[in-house]
């Protein structure tokens, strides 16, 4: 079992370029990362490209803009974003309250 609540949170200004911060609370093991990531209003992650991992993350509050290989996808509350292996992206937080997550990266 994994509870955020025991995992210290982590702040992360400009992550990848993005604009505020992103705070993570972050579970790592050797072929995983599991967190949940809080993105503030008006912030976000800037490209990036997973060479080594995918990401999926549940949209647990809020609203996303992702750009996934240049295509633009909104992702609000009980939604999905997939970026696979090798593929680009970014995310920032469109609504007027804070973008919580809940991401997985396996690396392979």
């Amino acid at each position: 079992m994994i509870n955020f609540e025991n995992i210290k949170e982590i702040s992360i200004p400009n992550l990848n370029g993005g604009n505020g911060k992103v705070t993570a609370n972050m579970f790592i093991s050797d072929n995983v990362k599991i967190m949940k990531s809080v993105i503030g209003k008006n912030c976000s992650i800037g490209v990036h490209t997973h060479t080594t991992s995918s990401e999926i993350f549940l949209c647990l509050k809020g609203t996303a803009k992702c750009i996934l290989d240049g295509k633009e996808e909104i992702i609000r509350q009980g939604e999905c974003h997939f970026c696979p292996k090798g593929s680009a992206h970014s995310i920032e937080n469109i609504s007027d309250e804070d973008l919580v997550l809940f991401d997985v990266v396996p690396e392979y």
